[in-house]
């Protein structure tokens, strides 16, 4: 059984590492996993003993963390609370009292700093404690320990600065978190909150959920579409932006698909739906960002690893480094001192948290483009892609035939040929056909007898006393040919294409201009996806495949040590998808098929949102090693000053509280990424 609940109390990313691990031991817990970035908590849970396993859970979390509580409720953290602001400005009074004031009983001395020390810093102490009792360290508990080793050196002043610091430190970087966390819940905040539907004339109020396919739904001026559907009265323009990210509005009209989450703008429209809530378009960008960040990039799993056992080691190479000064020095107070400063310095948070974070950051940025991402990992391949294959119908093409030309071969006028057509061709569901007959654009109104289908050949029918053939037949020019026959003789050829995306030509340049070179991939024949090829500037082309055959080609591709992406729409492209390293589906064109296979959903079909993707994984990586080697190298210099003495305390803790908080700005810096620089 899977569950998932909202997660409160939780400090920063170490405090989520930590509980996690504790509550993947719980006797009964398949597995868990904890995402600080968005506060929930996913658990699998054996069907067999429900009940007895969230006990444990329950125990294990008041054991782990007593400030944390788990809730399926929408609860959300309060970044800080006004009672801690006060508490921690009441300490800082009474610290600075002790500093300035020189002349004081020494048990007034000693009453004012406890009193400071506590305002300012209870709840890190009580957290230490906790942990001590279960036999577990984490950072609480190097910072009660420095606290408590400064103040009995002698060194006060440099304790109330570790817990003065570190405390706001914590404030400043719960409010970053929060940031974060609310542009993100900003960027897909599109989620209805009702649906109007029309029902014997008369309308109710009802929520999403109930919604049914086929309800005919009206949404007026400044209301957001409920659910997935076609218009079938009225016409407005609607604003997609928090689907797609764009930021022009779109016109809409009878006939014309719209997606759930856009907001009408001016007019009112009724919609028959085409699917119910749960699989519309905004459930489905809702459901991939909030779970994005469980599937962690092989940089997080490292730092998670990395973290558990890294409070342990950090004890034993203080205790090294006391032993090492004291044998030296002879002196034992500066010894344990330089213990202390190595304590503090070691704090694993910079890495924890924004490490994490820059990668939801990451997720969030592309989500307002309209690139939804299911995991941290795959944002962390798409940075490394050197090659994307496509397919072609319905990727790199409208995948709708248009008429592009048509030529007269015998003494007939264009409008005679078309309604000729057109009266054979009316009552098809072909597309080709279809696409005549949108051309033409009118009814026609002859009359046809003996229609028959001729295999190979296409269509006989005859009108008045003439025998018409209407059939496909083969061009070098890379367009689909109709032929149209008179007892056997050619009087007309219609010229189709399938149109490639206006946007294709830009994409493939903007790929190129990133050092990333494209291949298409299609069962169209040669001519045609030749033609495709130079229309739009792609590098290779390879046709006439059927699935197999463009799984093969990939896993050739793969071998070469390429990271290779693939983006399709197709059922048939669902094994492709799977295989690439990225895999890449139109949102509206694709199939559910194919949009479950990839990794990475396009909302709006928009093949500019490819080097878009590219760009800000780029960016997010990477910010992300920026932030491993600045906290990684201030760390380790400040431990080496630290236990040669050069650096005290103070800087010890912007090592520590700073480099955490420059680490996390800079990790939000991916939320407001211009992707045009």
């Amino acid at each position: 059984m899977k569950k998932e609940y909202n997660i409160t109390g939780l400090d920063c990313g170490h405090c989520a590492l930590t509980l996690e691990k504790y509550l993947q031991k719980v006797d009964g817990v398949i597995s868990a996993n904890i995402n600080f970035s968005t506060s929930k908590l996913s658990l699998e849970i054996d069907d067999s003993r429900v009940h007895e396993t969230l006990k444990k859970i329950n125990k294990t979390i008041k054991q782990v963390n007593p400030d944390v509580k788990i809730s399926q409720e929408n609860t959300h953290d309060e970044p800080v609370k006004l009672a801690d602001v006060i508490l921690y400005a009441v300490g800082l009074v009474l610290g600075l009292i002790v500093l300035v004031v020189k002349a004081m009983p020494t048990w007034c001395y000693i009453v004012l700093l406890i009193c400071s020390l506590l305002a300012m810093g209870y709840r890190t102490y009580i957290k230490a404690v906790h942990q001590a009792i279960h036999l577990r360290l984490d950072e609480n508990t190097l910072v009660t320990i420095s606290i408590i080793g400064a103040c009995a050196l002698g060194e006060s002043m440099e304790g109330m600065m570790v817990i003065a610091l570190y405390t706001l430190g914590k404030m400043l970087e719960s409010r970053a978190v929060n940031y974060s966390r609310k542009s993100i819940s900003a960027l897909i905040n599109t989620q209805p909150e009702y649906a109007v539907i029309l029902k014997d004339g008369v309308e109710q109020k009802v929520k999403p959920e109930q919604v049914e396919i086929n309800d005919i739904i009206i949404v007026k001026t400044g209301e957001k579409i409920p659910v997935d559907g076609v218009v079938v009265e009225g016409s407005c323009h609607i604003d997609k932006r928090h689907l797609t990210g764009e930021s022009v509005p779109v016109d809409v009209d009878v006939n014309t698909s719209v997606a759930s989450g856009s907001i009408v703008l001016d007019g009112v429209l009724q919609i028959r739906a085409t699917s119910v809530y749960k699989d519309s378009t905004v459930s489905k960008i809702l459901n991939l960002v909030s779970n994005a960040t469980n599937k962690k990039s092989r940089t997080e799993t490292f730092i998670s690893k990395f973290s558990s056992y890294y409070t342990l080691g950090v004890i034993i190479l203080s205790f090294v480094v006391w032993g090492i000064t004291w044998a030296v020095l002879g002196n034992i107070n500066v010894a344990i001192y330089r213990g202390l400063i190595f304590l503090v310095v070691s704090c694993p948070c910079a890495f924890a948290i924004s490490v994490p974070l820059s990668y939801f950051s990451g997720i969030g940025r592309c989500s307002k483009q309209g690139i939804l991402i299911k995991g941290s990992n795959y944002l962390d391949s798409c940075a490394k892609i050197n090659k994307i294959l496509f397919d072609k119908t319905g990727t790199l093409t409208t995948g709708e035939f248009v008429v592009s030309d048509i030529e007269i071969k015998g003494d007939i006028k264009k409008d005679q040929l078309l309604d000729i057509v057109v009266a054979g061709e009316q009552n098809s569901l072909h597309p080709i056909a279809k696409a005549i007959c949108d051309f033409y654009g009118k009814k026609s109104k002859l009359i046809v007898k003996n229609y028959k289908e001729i295999a190979g050949k296409g269509i006989q029918y005859d009108i008045k006393k003439d025998t018409y053939t209407v059939g496909r037949s083969l061009n070098s020019k890379g367009f689909t040919q109709v032929d149209v026959s008179k007892a056997d003789k050619l009087i007309g050829i219609i010229y189709l294409q399938d149109q490639v995306k206006s946007n294709a030509k830009d994409t493939i340049a903007s790929l190129k201009s990133m050092g990333i070179s494209t291949m298409m991939l299609t069962g169209d024949n040669k001519t045609i996806a030749k033609k495709v090829c130079g229309e739009i500037g792609i590098d290779e082309c390879s046709a006439e495949l059927m699935p197999q055959a463009k799984f093969d080609i990939l896993e050739k591709q793969k071998a070469n040590g390429k990271t290779i992406a693939f983006v399709g729409d197709g059922i048939n492209d669902a094994p492709a998808l799977t295989l690439s390293d990225v895999g890449i589906s139109m949102g509206i064109m694709g199939s559910q098929a194919t949009i479950e296979s990839s990794d990475v959903v396009i909302a709006d079909d928009n093949l500019n949102r490819i080097p878009d993707l590219v760009k800000i994984s780029k960016r997010t990586r990477k910010i992300v090693l920026e932030n491993i080697i600045f906290a990684g190298i201030t760390k380790l210099t400040f431990l080496v000053l630290g236990a040669l003495g050069i650096t005290g305390m103070l800087l010890a803790v912007f090592a520590d509280v700073g480099v955490t908080l420059l680490a996390i700005l800079n990790s939000l810096r991916v939320l407001t990424y211009n992707i045009k620089d």
